[in-house]
């Protein structure tokens, strides 16, 4: 025991060495970013769920026409949404029924959302009568709670509206600061070993995704040669990082993320290359198993650069399938639905087991032996979250926060005065839930909505998670009472969070001093946004579906249209709407 507490000592010295020298080599130039375009975008906040109704709603070049073409049928109901008595009826007849779920309320709110994409100082003024009317509801007594859950249509409303108004500042001031962070952490999680099969990592903020069965490797630094021709030539030597202890798909990974990062566009996606090692003249297939394998019990160890005795300085080449297509050797293991009980790779299966009967060793190790890994990828990455931090709440390049910020904020401090709330802690709770949970903490754990071809590893979102947590507790005003037993990721940013609090709120009050945006600021920003983006949607899909809601609960809005005192007008262009769609759907439609 006494060997023991002596081997954690001196691991626990050694680390802390290495973390008073840690020196961040992380690369902050990465070419061009690829930014998802607009429509892209907004489909994945709208429907984050993909499927068929996200993919429809996108109005893309060549699409057919008539599939398109806003006709009689949606051009009436069109008509009938953009009456606001119709359609805050409609909006509060879904609400109050028992069947109507949240995905529901969330789909509406995105039809809606795109139905009105055209008009949307419109879309803005009938958010505005729906959340007061959010205020006002019996049920919401505690205005501290406000918009803290995505819980009625307004709600995924102002997720929606916020994401509309923000892309252009996402893109001009916060996209270069995210797209860095997620790079900064993709790149030191490769600095050291992460098991293939786990995703658990030496180097990570989140104490579960931590890699504690870490075994001894060694830093290679390859020269990899592409095929370019099919008489041989190979191109100029890419040198590429890479660890001892890296999987034959690991390696394939981190040439293609090298060559991405140099050259800021892709090679070719990973199912399509292999790759060769130069062994005395001769090059050697790298697979992920192969005869060589080795085997405990019925679980096979997946290659590494060790087990093929690849060495510094090495040779790669690699092998376009699409071009070179017999020598395709297998498709990756990955693919395997039983890869997480068929292969191991660092984590020895039998490991788990051991420690699992033997809970206390576990623990000691975690937490004693391994935490200061946590603290030292918190070190390499911190200055790229403090400079995303600060371009969310900042006020560069003109002095200003975003238009839609100062208007939405202006219009929360006006409720408030409306409903005589006196405390400042509502309003600040306010802005935090609108702002900061209905947008930015999406982004934040959802970069793969603002770029194109970024994967999000369970590990990588357990990251993002973390710094995400820092994030909103930067907001909170809440006191933090931590000790020895709190999460780790509490733990991490303790010593930052007050300077961040202190930022916020200064942002808030820089935000409150400001000039208010006039009705025709805010009315020349709307529809610039509209003009922008039109004809990237399929107006016609989106009033299709709404429409289905209104025909499946057709009796319940007429009731409650009938409790408002509605113009039988209403009710008349209503029903004429139900028997075009119901016509349409007796012609060949459903």
């Amino acid at each position: 025991m006494y060997d023991y507490i002596m081997l954690v000592c001196l691991f626990i010295l050694t680390e802390f060495v290495d973390l008073q020298t840690e020196k961040s080599d992380l690369i902050d130039n990465v070419g061009a970013i690829p930014f998802l375009d607009y429509k892209h975008f907004a489909s994945k906040i709208f429907f984050p769920e993909a499927g068929t109704l996200a993919a429809v709603m996108i109005r893309d070049i060549g699409q057919d026409s008539e599939k398109t073409t806003v006709d009689e049928k949606c051009q009436a109901f069109a008509t009938l949404i953009r009456d606001k008595q119709f359609l805050s009826c409609f909006v509060h007849a879904l609400e109050e029924q028992k069947n109507f779920s949240i995905k529901d309320k969330c789909t509406v709110a995105s039809l809606l959302t795109l139905a009105l994409h055209g008009d949307l100082l419109y879309l803005t003024e009938v958010m505005e009568d729906l959340l007061q009317s959010l205020m006002d509801q019996s049920s919401n007594a505690n205005p501290k709670l406000l918009l803290r859950r995505t819980e009625s249509i307004v709600e995924k409303l102002l997720t929606n509206w916020m994401s509309i108004c923000l892309y252009g500042f996402l893109r001009e001031s916060v996209g270069q600061p995210l797209f860095l962070l997620v790079s900064a952490l993709t790149q030191q999680i490769s600095k050291g070993p992460v098991d293939s099969v786990t995703e658990r990592a030496l180097y990570t903020l989140n104490e579960d995704w931590l890699l504690c069965e870490a075994q001894n490797f060694e830093a290679l630094k390859l020269k990899v040669v592409f095929a370019v021709g099919t008489g041989g030539e190979v191109s100029e030597h890419l040198e590429v990082n890479a660890l001892t202890c890296d999987t034959i798909q690991q390696v394939k990974e981190k040439i293609l993320q090298t060559f991405q990062r140099k050259f800021g566009f892709p090679f070719q996606p990973i199912r399509n290359i292999e790759i060769e090692y130069e062994k005395e003249g001769q090059f050697v297939m790298l697979q992920e198993v192969d005869e060589t394998s080795e085997i405990r019990g019925h679980v096979t160890m997946l290659n590494t650069l060790k087990h093929y005795q690849v060495g510094d300085g090495a040779c790669i080449k690699v092998i376009t399938t699409n071009v070179h297509a017999p020598l395709r050797s297998q498709s990756s293991v990955k693919d395997d639905e039983n890869f997480a009980v068929k292969y191991f790779h660092l984590v020895d299966p039998d490991i788990d087991i051991d420690l699992s009967k033997h809970p206390e060793k576990k623990a000691l190790k975690f937490k004693e032996m391994y935490l200061t890994k946590l603290l030292s990828t918190k070190v390499a990455v911190h200055s790229f979250v403090e400079n995303l931090f600060r371009s969310i709440w900042g006020l560069l390049p003109n002095n200003k926060a975003p238009l839609a910020v100062k208007y939405f904020f202006d219009f929360l401090d006006a409720q408030a005065e409306r409903k005589k709330i006196t405390d400042p802690d509502v309003l600040h709770i306010w802005k935090t839930n609108s702002l900061l949970l209905r947008f930015w903490v999406n982004i934040l754990k959802n970069p793969n909505f603002v770029f194109s071809d970024m994967e999000k590893t369970p590990h990588l979102d357990g990251c993002l998670s973390v710094i995400a947590q820092a994030f909103m507790d930067s907001f909170s005003l809440a006191e933090q009472h931590l000790g020895k037993h709190s999460p780790t990721n509490k733990l991490l940013y303790a010593k930052d969070i007050p300077q961040y609090k202190q930022e916020v709120k200064s942002y808030y009050n820089l935000v409150k001093d400001q000039t208010s945006i006039s009705n025709q600021e805010l009315k020349t920003f709307l529809q610039e946004e509209s003009k922008k983006h039109q004809n990237e949607f399929n107006e016609s899909a989106a009033l299709r579906e709404l429409c289905k809601y209104m025909l499946r609960y057709f009796s319940e809005v007429s009731a409650k249209l009938e409790q408002t005192d509605a113009p039988e007008r209403l009710k008349e262009d209503m029903q004429n709407v139900k028997e075009l769609f119901e016509n349409m759907k007796r012609s060949g439609w459903c």
